[in-house]
Formats: C-alpha cells, structure tokens, sequence
C-alpha cells in the first residue's frame, strides 16, 4: 500500500519533467536548424522533431487525469459544502459519506466505459497479436498522426485514471470512517519552510521592520515632548 501513497506525484513529476525537456531540445533544435553552421546545420536538418508537439500534448493529458486523482486523495478540489458544514455531525457524517462513495461510483463507471473503448479501439486487437492468438475481424485500431502510437495507448489513460480516483475516492471514506477527518490542503503552506520557526531577531525580521527613511514611524518618547514654541 505504500508503493500508492505517492503513485501520482512520482508520474506527475516523470511527465512533467520530460515533457519541459522535450519542449526544450524542440526549441533549441527549430531555432539552432535556421543557423547557417557548415555540417550542423545539415546534421540538425536531418533530426526530425515534428512528434515533439504530440508527445507533449499526451503528457499533459496523462498529468491532468492522474492529478485529479492526486486531488481526490489529498484533499485539493473545489467543492462547496457551506449546507453540509452547518449540518450536525451524524447528518454530516452521512452526507459526507454519500458524496464519497457517489464520486467512487461515478469514476468507477467512467473507468470501465474507457476501458471498454478502449479495448474496442485497438487493445483487443494488441492482446490478440501479443499471444498469437486468431484476429479475425477484430479492429486494429488507429494510430497517432506523428508519433503513429495506437490510439488505445493514448486513450488508457481513462480507466487507468478514473480507477485511480476511485480507488482514492474508497481510500479516503474509509480514513473518514475510522478518524472523522477529510484530506485538507492549506493552499498558504509552502514545502520546505517550518511555520512554527520563529524569525530570528535584528536579522531574518529586517524585512518586516521597515528600518529605513522610505516608511513613516511613530514618534519616540522624546519626540513626543512639544518642541519650544509650540502651542497645545
């Protein structure tokens, strides 16, 4: 169970770091392919990056659809539950518990209609070929315009996605069941910095004193003494 604890930051992290450098070398290679270096610019030339655009696209649909699951288990959707907060803690309990098991059942649903397409839309016709079984008439299935990837590779990310989310969906009903407390994220916590630390004096709080002649300070006790002259 551990090795699921952080499935989706680690396949979030993988894509979005190879999707960066695909975009990267992609850029570096259309503009350096302009240059007129002798023997370069032939090799460049000869490099065809045209599947880099495609590869990022199924990148950051595989990163949206595995950090919706992200989102499920650590708490981080919107939802408005102003009715059921006012609520007491049996009526809330159950309603909670409703809308959990609700959102299990709908992406269990989903997940199990993306995997029948895409069996249909090619995967069938892979496991067939894989274990040298009879095809017959079964589909074969499209393919990607640059990378020429099956479709049904592309499109498993929808049962794989969807059954995810509803695993965390039943994950996260059953912490519920057992402690009464939902996944929160503080969207004002920054990673790497210990809120209960305090600032050290004359030094890391410089920022927030204002020691310099650009802000107005309150007057010190011997200012406060009218000057000579003055009338109260």
């Amino acid at each position: 169970m551990k090795i699921l604890d952080h499935l989706e930051e680690w396949i979030i992290t993988f894509l979005m770091g190879a999707a960066t450098l695909i975009i990267f070398a992609s850029v570096v290679h259309r503009y350096a392919s302009g240059m007129a270096i002798p023997g370069v610019q032939d090799w460049l030339l000869g490099i065809n990056m045209g599947w880099a655009q495609e590869l990022c696209i199924i990148m950051f649909v595989w990163m949206a659809k595995f950090g919706a699951a992200y989102g499920v288990r650590t708490g981080i959707h919107v939802g408005v539950d102003v009715l059921i907060n006012r609520m007491g803690d049996a009526w809330r309990a159950k309603f909670v518990v409703f809308g959990l098991l609700a959102g299990a059942l709908f992406t269990g649903i989903v997940g199990t209609l993306g995997l029948r397409f895409v069996w249909e839309n090619g995967m069938h016709h892979a496991f067939l070929s894989t274990f040298g079984m009879a095809l017959g008439d079964v589909f074969e299935g499209p393919t990607t315009p640059d990378l020429e990837w099956p479709t049904w590779i592309v499109y498993s990310v929808i049962p794989l996605g969807s059954y995810l989310m509803c695993f965390r969906f039943l994950q996260v009903t059953v912490a519920f069941l057992r402690t009464g407390e939902l996944p929160h994220h503080d969207h004002g916590h920054v990673d790497g910095l210990e809120e209960d630390e305090p600032l050290a004096p004359g030094k890391d709080d410089a920022i927030y004193r204002m020691d310099d002649n650009l802000h107005p300070h309150g007057l010190d006790k011997a200012d406060e003494a009218p000057r000579k002259g003055d009338t109260k």
